[in-house]
């Protein structure tokens, strides 16, 4: 008697073939039942209330505020100093190396650490000296010029 060709192996793989397939086929079924396509705009939109919260619900008819499109700015703000400090800062030097011209002062108004190279001195400082001095803006920051030692 001639055996059958098909051994346990291929019964396996077939079983499992059938399986894959089967359960393509349902995942199938279920993304078709699932679907949002064709539910309309409506499903879609959300909408912006008073406070700026987003939200599903539109909002009151009557209390819908219209916008011209003309006053809407676009971009960042442009930044204001909060105060305007004076031009002239006091300041103490917290670090000076005077064998590379750099060094920074801690300004007594508003704490921060400022830059100072020695193109902006009157003459050389040294460390926990008191100065006066201006602050523009730099590459990388604010730096002091116009430093002058106070006593």
């Amino acid at each position: 008697m001639a055996r059958t060709q098909e051994t346990f192996n291929k019964k396996e793989k077939e079983k499992k073939r059938l399986k894959k397939r089967q359960d393509k086929m349902e995942k199938q079924q279920e993304r078709k039942a699932n679907s949002k396509k064709g539910m309309g705009l409506e499903h879609e939109l959300s909408y912006v209330d008073e406070n700026g919260n987003v939200s599903s619900t539109p909002p009151d008819p009557k209390r819908v505020i219209s916008i011209k499109k003309e006053d809407i700015l676009l971009g960042a703000r442009k930044h204001e100093p909060a105060e305007k400090m004076d031009s002239v800062r006091k300041g103490k030097v917290t670090f000076f190396n005077e064998s590379k011209g750099y060094g920074f002062i801690k300004d007594l108004q508003s704490q921060e650490s400022i830059f100072v190279h020695a193109n902006g001195l009157d003459k050389l400082v040294k460390e926990n000296d008191k100065v006066t001095f201006e602050v523009e803006r730099g590459k990388k920051g604010m730096v002091a010029k116009n430093v002058v030692i106070t006593n």
